[in-house]
């Protein structure tokens, strides 16, 4: 068992990202919802998390994302993922939320897609 951590690494005005680490299962995932909507609380309504370092998501954990994305909407946020692992990559596709939370290859390229997407919305 791989432990659970989620760290938030970069907090700029209404935008977080946050490393999540280890297994998202039914005793994690409430702990990754709980952080997560904490960051929205305090204002980071725009969320990325970088998955990169998930070992293992079961349906608790995606139902973990799913509530965080709900949320960060209610708030007028965002919710993107980065560096999702191939098998929730594939459980998002096959559920056709992969639509609805969009994914990049690394948190670098969603923080360069999240500048570019408020020069756009200031322009």
């Amino acid at each position: 068992m791989t432990e659970f951590s989620l760290t938030a690494q970069h907090t700029d005005g209404d935008l977080a990202l946050a490393h999540v680490a280890g297994e998202l299962d039914i005793a994690t995932a409430p702990r990754l919802r709980t952080q997560a909507l904490a960051l929205i609380e305090q204002g980071h309504r725009h969320l990325i998390l970088d998955l990169g370092a998930v070992t293992f998501c079961d349906s608790s954990g995606f139902n973990a994302l799913v509530g965080i994305f709900r949320c960060a909407k209610t708030a007028d946020g965002t919710l993107v993922l980065a560096a999702v692992p191939d098998r929730l990559a594939r459980l998002l596709d096959l559920t056709g939320l992969s639509a609805l939370l969009p994914a990049h290859p690394t948190a670098a390229h969603a923080l360069v897609a999240h500048t570019r997407g408020q020069d756009t919305a200031t322009a």
